[in-house]
Order: structure tokens, then sequence, then C-alpha cells
């Protein structure tokens, strides 16, 4: 994601050709079949979700734990989706609540919603789940929309629909990670999985979402066939005026949809140049199709695997830079994985530098390289500054859950303005050569996985760079900058 900081048809249509997949082939992984229904009068979607659980872990499982994070949306939740910064204008209709109820989970001997927020749905498995074996679960529950510009709800033009199911928490030594939703940032963390989604619309709705599509219209009602290999997540943007335009990169279509923009067709080269420079970067684009999509959301965008969004209120001048951003995000969270809730510069910070990259490459959008690295110096310098003034002392350390920052203004110098920084000075240290083929090696030996900090850092290790060092004095904050 990235924040800007400022006080069908009756005919059936068919889009793309093949599975999309940026996971490692042969992998086994979750199967998640959802079927369901939204109503519009009510806000609501109502579903049913198979889903196959593979035992990946070297222990015996007795439960498994989803996050809810709709939930996040309800009334009287601890962790609110959106600080008091941005409710005026995520809110646009005054206070509005969501949420989501498990109805029922068959194959399970029991279930109950709980963890810190209501944000967990705890299963128990009626036997041992050893490793290698699957286990196979059915979920029935219906999802609430809250009325608020956001990753999901009932915007002002637009439907958002994005974790509005609910998600196996990612496994790590000890158990499954548990997390909270923040305002701060990203709290997903996701393992890749393999999605089918059939959703029962009005007919007179578009859809732009990532997958391969297919539409089937009868009378009033549209059914939307979604099937994704290899992704961290199925997520749509839904209208009724939604209008699209698309092209090329490196052999990939690209599709751009949006509703206001002045300039579609500037966007929509902006994701494909963005795409193409990535692509002959980093390394080949995970997807066989990459959607931008221009929606109701309170700060710049939002990233999905193979889909990103775009949010309408951006000033036409910062949009290069944000498309820049999210398409980035196809590397640095669709594909290669990280633990965005307690190392969130990981790839925020990624992201954010390779936008700079970008346009310095691309000058034709009115920015330079230069002068990225100077915004984010001299913001995260003013930031120092008054901390400092204000309290005496400043934490800069940078791997910390996303609820461990007092608010926006510190997350944002530290996850992308610090980030940045660390990424230029890295280059600077190993040279062009070594850094880029650290990125590669980072892409090649992580796609489809979720790298720790350490995995990074041994990345640049194989292309010949000793960077524990310099990575050490940014994230524990003893660097002076």
């Amino acid at each position: 994601m990235r924040k800007i900081l400022c006080v069908a048809a009756a005919a059936a249509i068919v889009f793309g050709a093949a599975g999309l997949s940026a996971c490692k082939k042969g992998e086994e992984r979750a199967r998640y079949d959802i079927r369901g229904e939204y109503f519009p009068e009510e806000n609501k979607l109502s579903a049913e979700m198979d889903v196959v659980i593979p035992n990946r872990t070297e222990n015996v499982l007795e439960a498994l734990s989803f996050e809810l994070w709709p939930n996040a949306y309800r009334q009287g939740a601890k962790y609110t989706p959106v600080s008091a910064l941005y409710t005026p204008s995520a809110y646009y209709a005054g206070a509005s609540y969501g949420g989501i109820e498990v109805s029922a989970v068959e194959g399970a001997a029991e279930f109950t919603v709980g963890g810190e927020d209501e944000n967990i749905l705890s299963v128990s498995l009626g036997e041992p789940l050893y490793p290698g074996e699957s286990a196979a679960l059915t979920i029935s529950f219906e999802t609430t929309l809250a009325k608020v510009n956001h990753r999901l709800g009932v915007g002002q033009k637009n439907i958002n629909l994005s974790h509005f199911y609910p998600v196996l928490c990612s496994y790590k030594e000890g158990g499954f990670a548990e997390y909270v939703y923040s305002s701060n940032g990203d709290p997903f963390v996701a393992d890749c999985a393999d999605y089918t989604l059939s959703l029962t619309l009005p007919a007179d709705y578009q859809a732009a979402c990532n997958g391969v599509v297919s539409s089937e219209t009868e009378g009033e009602k549209q059914l939307l066939n979604i099937s994704a290999e290899g992704v961290r997540d199925v997520a749509l943007v839904l209208g009724k005026d939604l209008k699209f335009v698309s092209s090329e990169a490196e052999g990939v279509p690209v599709e751009y949809w949006y509703v206001s923009d002045p300039a579609p067709e500037t966007t929509l080269k902006a994701a494909a140049d963005s795409l193409s420079y990535f692509s002959r970067t980093f390394g080949e684009y995970g997807y066989p199709r990459y959607v931008l999509a221009e929606t109701d959301f309170p700060y710049g965008g939002m990233e999905y695997s193979g889909l990103a969004m775009i949010s309408s209120s951006l000033q036409r001048a910062d949009v290069p830079a944000v498309v820049a951003h999210e398409t980035a995000h196809q590397w640095w969270y669709g594909m290669v994985g990280s633990n965005q809730f307690e190392h969130a510069w990981q790839d925020e910070g990624l992201a954010e530098y390779s936008a700079a990259l970008f346009l310095g490459a691309y000058p034709e959008y009115g920015d330079t390289y230069e002068g990225a690295m100077r915004r984010s110096e001299s913001g995260y310098r003013a930031f120092f500054s008054y901390r400092m003034q204000i309290s005496g002392e400043a934490d800069t350390t940078m791997n910390r859950p996303l609820t461990a920052f007092t608010g926006e203004y510190e997350y944002r110098n530290i996850a992308y303005d610090k980030g940045v920084i660390l990424f230029d000075r890295l280059r600077a240290a190993a040279g062009d050569r070594k850094f880029f083929t650290g990125l590669k090696n980072y892409v090649s030996g992580y796609t489809g996985k979720i790298a720790s900090p350490e995995e990074l850092i041994s990345c640049f290790g194989k292309a010949g760079v000793d960077a524990e060092g310099l990575f050490r004095s940014f994230t524990e904050g003893a660097c002076v900058i």
C-alpha cells in the first residue's frame, strides 16, 4: 500500500487464458472454493467456502486458525481499519459498521470466534492432522459491508471486496500467527493458495479483479467465476460505471478499470511501463495478467496478487508514483512475501524505492530518482527533528509490529522513507551490478514464500555484498541520517 500523508454482458466474457500463479510449481497449497451472492440492498455477501488445508509443518495440528478481517469494521472494534485522521474522508456518510458472522464449520469438532479483537476463527479438528495430510472444511459465513471508502466496503462509487472471507493464518515456528488489524499499514500475512470464486451479482455490475475470469448473465443477475492459482488473495472492485482500457507489457495483458480518471490512457501507460521496467530489473512477472483499478480509497493505493487499487482522490501529479509503487508490490508482496505486520519496511520500503528507480528511468513522468531520494531524506529528517524537539528522543527502530507505531506519521517515515534511504545506501555501497543481482536472487529464491529479513540480507550476500551490518544499523536505529 502507498500512503500519501497530507494533513457483464449478455454473453460470457472471458479474460486470460491460463491459471494465475507466482508460486513454485509442485508445491502443495491450500485451496479455497468460495460460492456466494452479493445483495446490494442489504450490503451483504452470503457465502459457503470449501477449504482444503495441507499440513506443511513438521508438527501434528489439532486446530486451525483463520483471520476474520471484516470484524475490524464492526462496532466496538479495538483495532479499527481507519485512523482518526482519515475517518472523515473514509466514512463519507457518517459512522457505519460491518463484520463477518460464521454460522457453521462442517468437518470440524467445534469452532469459536475469539482472538484479541474477535478477529480469529479457531477450528478444532476431529482428528489430529499429521504432516503431509490435509483437512477439508466447509465454512458458511455472511459478511456485512460498512459504507466506507476502504479495502472492504461500499464506497461512494464502487464496492471493494478484499479479505471478505476467513483466511488461514500463516504458520510460523510455535503455531499460527494471529494478527490484529492496524490502520497504520497492511496487517495481512498470507501464504500462497489456489482460489475459485463463484459470485452472483446484479447483472449491471462490472468487476475488476485478479485471476482468470468469466461471466454469464441470466435475467437480472450474473454469475462471475474467478480462478486464481498461487496467489495470496482474491479481490474485486465492483461498480456500475466502470470502464476499462487495455495494453500489454512484456507480453502480459494490462487492464486499467476506472470511473472518473480524466487521463486513463496515461495511467494505463504508467502501469504498463512500470510492469515492463520491473520485469526487466527484478525478474519475470509472475502472473499472466495485471489489473489496475481506480476506486474509493482514502489514500494512495493497495496491492493484491495480480491486482492493484489506486484512489480516485489522487492528485494527477501523484498518479505515476502511486501506480509504480503498487505495481512494484506485485514483486514485493504478491510474488515474494514477507511479514508485513512485523517488518513493514521489507515490502513497503522496497516498493517505494522501486518506484523511485522507475521514475529515474522514465523522466517523462515528471520526476527523478534524485528527487525521490531528497523527499525521503528530508521527510525522515523532519520527523526525527520533530520527535527530538517534542520528547527529546525518537524511536527509529524498523523491526516492530504495526501496532507499535504511534500513528501514521511515524509509520510512514520509518517503513517508507527510512526504508528508501536504506536501499539507496545499500546500492551505493554495493554498486549497481551486485545490488540488482541481490534483488534478482530475492525474486528467484523466495517467490511463493514468506521471506524473513535475514533471508533478504542473504540474497545480497550471495551477490557478494556483506550487507548485514548496514541492515542492522538501520533496523536497530543506530545509524545517523
